[in-house]
């Protein structure tokens, strides 16, 4: 029994010790790990930049994270367009790297104005005299057109690309939500104020195809005209090539006969053209830098003078956060307020540029962020420049600025506003069998049951519809007090139809067409400086902050798992969920703008 004692004491301590010790290395690991991501890239001579045309890009991308190097995940799958830009300039100012090698072409986008960025950082890279290079087993339509940028274009010998133009099908649940005895009760002003019609309609409305043929003919033509110039043909010949399905062509051949590569080839024999362009012998190792390490590499300092701050506002404009399953970035109506407030008061800050890439959300918040933008006007000059898409909510957020600068491609407009409420009696009472009956003090006191389950309720859409109407009133005269445009001039262009930056330009919707850098250099004119450099905000979540934040990740596994199951049902059916915790009133797009 004393033995048995004396070794059970002996396996404890051993434990307690293993436990400290593994504790102690761990640590030493979370140190060396931040230190090594914080590290900067020595880049050395005759240097390639690696930018692989694969996974999801964003606006922005949210927090650093210094595990993915231990991981395997030396270029993550999800970027933010910020960072690329950064690098892609990086590597533009530094001697040592020659030149860019695009691997890959399976990239998606968050919408056409992303790539559309990329595409131009790409031909300034070029501007300074170095090289492109891209190749890929698989070019899908979005990223073709920024990989047409580069000098030599190749694809493997029995690769394809995706060359079809734009357009999709929407799913429409109307058919369904009969079965289940739902009905959906749309309140709503402006006949292009399409987001109802998914749950209302089983097809498209005149109105919306009119809308988005428009716009969809305006980005398609720009993307024509850019790869055109840049492949050395023309936009017809191209047009041609999409209405014949190159896509399929059964011979990769004609993939050079159109011109739209230089040449077919192995994966393994890239290296050598790559070798020729940096002069190596066939032994020599290529000097690669990842998007991982090119993040890392030092920019020039550019702190000097008076600050030009850039916020970031992007994604859906909400009163407070949704449900776990809502996924990615969102625009905080009280969050948004605070962080303009405090912007208006720094006296460091001479101007504010907001980059808004938004389809909208809440009417309410985004009123509220209006207001926020407006003081902020009042103390220095704002200009907005707009993303992907600034629609509906996105649009009322920036009618207040000095100066309105979009992407060519940028969608915008969609000024309207609109409600959703389903009725279930059809569901609950007829085939459930549930049945209600209560008292009330007043006449209207349960209207909100009454809206979702009563037979009759005629009088509380009135109602609703009054409210409809009185938000679009506000909203006209939010945007004609920042466009300088009367009431009817605004309903003109408004009635929630969507336009194409291109579009909105002549009808005085937006002031010009440009680039984020353009719209910074507006912002420095108007706030009379020379001297200036940006500030960016609001700052990214730090990695530790990240990794203890447990809501950023719940129901993340339940969500890809639901994702899996429902495939392209998934996007309708959780719309549906997160209606029931959204604001009544709702300034938002119809539809979702990203492309592949």
């Amino acid at each position: 029994m004393k033995d048995f004692f004396k070794f059970t004491l002996a396996t404890i301590c051993g434990i307690v010790l293993l436990s400290v010790i593994s504790g102690i290395l761990f640590m030493i690991s979370i140190v060396g790990v931040i230190a090594s991501d914080s590290a900067s890239t020595k880049v050395e001579d005759n240097s390639v930049f690696v930018l692989k045309m694969n996974g999801v890009v964003n606006e922005r991308s949210e927090e650093s994270n210094p595990f993915s190097s231990l991981l395997g995940q030396t270029d993550m799958e999800e970027m933010g367009l910020d960072d690329i830009i950064a690098c892609i300039r990086k590597a533009k100012d530094n001697d040592d790297v020659k030149g860019i090698y695009l691997e890959g072409g399976v990239m998606a986008f968050d919408s056409p104005a992303s790539a559309q960025q990329i595409r131009d950082a790409l031909l300034d890279f070029k501007e300074s005299g170095k090289w492109i290079i891209a190749y890929a087993d698989q070019y899908l339509q979005t990223s073709y057109y920024v990989a047409s940028v580069a000098d030599s274009i190749f694809l493997n010998k029995t690769g394809m690309i995706d060359f079809k133009g734009l357009g999709g099908k929407n799913e429409y649940m109307a058919g369904l939500y009969e079965k289940l005895g739902i009905k959906y009760q749309p309140v709503r002003v402006g006949k292009y104020k399409s987001y109802v019609e998914r749950q209302t309609r089983k097809g498209m409305s005149d109105e919306d195809r009119e809308q988005r043929l428009a716009y969809l003919q305006g980005i398609w033509q720009h993307m024509l005209k850019d790869m055109a110039d840049s492949r050395k043909t023309t936009v017809e010949k191209l047009d041609q090539l999409a209405n014949d399905s190159i896509m399929v062509f059964a011979n990769p051949d004609d993939y050079l006969q159109a011109r739209l590569i230089d040449g077919l080839m192995y994966p393994d024999e890239i290296k050598n053209v790559i070798k020729a362009k940096l002069e190596l012998d066939d032994d020599d190792d290529i000097n690669q830098l990842l998007f991982s390490d090119m993040l890392n590499v030092k920019a020039k300092k550019k702190d000097k003078g008076d600050e030009i701050a850039i916020y970031y506002a992007y994604g859906e404009i909400i009163d407070q956060p949704l449900s776990a399953f809502a996924s990615g970035h969102a625009i905080v109506g009280s969050t948004t307020v605070d962080d303009l407030n405090k912007l208006a008061d720094d006296d460091d800050v001479k101007a504010v540029v907001i980059r808004v890439n938004s389809g909208g959300g809440s009417a309410v918040a985004s009123e509220q962020i209006w207001r926020a933008v407006e003081n902020l006007k009042a103390k220095k000059p704002v200009v907005v420049s707009m993303g992907g898409v600034a629609a509906s909510g996105g649009y009322m957020i920036s009618s207040g600025a000095n100066y309105i600068m979009a992407e060519p491609t940028t969608i915008t407009g969609s000024i309207g506003i609109f409600g959703l409420i389903p009725n279930l009696s059809g569901l609950v009472t007829d085939k459930l069998g549930v049945t209600f009956d209560g008292v009330t003090t007043n006449k209207y006191t349960d209207y909100e049951n009454n809206l979702v389950l009563a037979k009759e309720n005629s009088q509380e859409i009135a109602f609703m519809q009054t409210y409809v109407d009185r938000g679009y009133e506000t909203f006209l005269g939010i945007v004609g007090k920042g466009r300088g445009m009367t009431r009817d001039e605004v309903h003109e262009v408004a009635q929630g139809r969507v336009w194409l930056a291109t579009d909105a330009l002549p009808i005085h919707l937006v002031d010009s067409l440009g680039s984020l850098d353009d719209a910074v250099k507006k912002a420095a004119e108007l706030a009379k400086v020379d001297e200036y450099h940006t500030g960016v905000h609001p700052g990214k979540k730090d990695w530790m902050d990240s990794f203890l934040d447990d809501d950023k990740n719940k129901g993340t596994y339940l969500d890809g798992e639901l994702h899996a199951l429902l495939g392209d049902l998934y996007e309708p059916v959780m719309q549906m969920r997160l209606d029931q915790q959204r604001n009544r009133l709702q300034a938002r797009l119809p539809y979702s703008v990203a492309v592949k």
